[in-house]
C-alpha cells in the first residue's frame, strides 16, 4: 500500500503548483483524502481535504481561495492546485489517507501517508 505525492518544486511568489497524490496498492477510493505539509521546525498541519466521492471540500484558513483539492477515483488521485503561491507556503507536502469516508483535520486520523514533496516559493 503506497501513496505517492509528487509535483512539487520551485516556483516564484504569486505562481501556482498542482501537486499529485497517487495510490498504488489499493484504491482508496472510499477513504477521504488530506493534503499536509510541515515546514521546517513546525508541526505537520492540515491543508484541505476531500470526502471519499469528492463532494465536500474543506480548508484551512490560509488555503481558502488559493488551493483547490480534488480528486479523481477513476484514476485513484487526489490533486492539490495550489495558486497565488506565497513563500510561507514553503513546506513538504504530504497527502494521506483517512480512515474514514471523510476528511477530518488531525493526522491522527490518517492511517496511510505519502513520502511527501517539496514545494519552494521563492519571494
Amino acid at each position: 500500500v503506497q501513496l505517492q505525492a509528487f509535483g512539487g518544486g520551485l516556483v516564484q511568489a504569486g505562481g501556482s503548483l498542482r501537486l499529485s497524490c497517487a495510490a498504488s496498492g489499493r484504491t482508496f477510493n472510499n477513504n477521504g483524502m488530506g493534503w499536509f505539509r510541515q515546514a521546517p521546525g513546525k508541526e505537520r498541519e492540515f491543508v484541505a481535504g476531500i470526502s471519499w466521492n469528492g463532494g465536500s471540500a474543506r480548508y484551512v484558513d490560509f488555503a481558502k481561495g488559493r488551493f483547490t483539492i480534488s480528486r479523481d477515483n477513476a484514476k485513484n488521485t487526489v490533486y492539490l492546485q495550489m495558486n497565488s503561491l506565497k513563500p510561507e507556503d514553503t513546506a513538504v507536502y504530504y497527502c494521506a489517507a483517512s480512515r474514514t469516508g471523510y476528511s477530518t483535520r488531525p493526522y491522527s486520523d490518517y492511517p496511510y501517508w505519502g513520502q511527501g514533496t517539496q514545494v519552494t516559493v521563492s519571494s
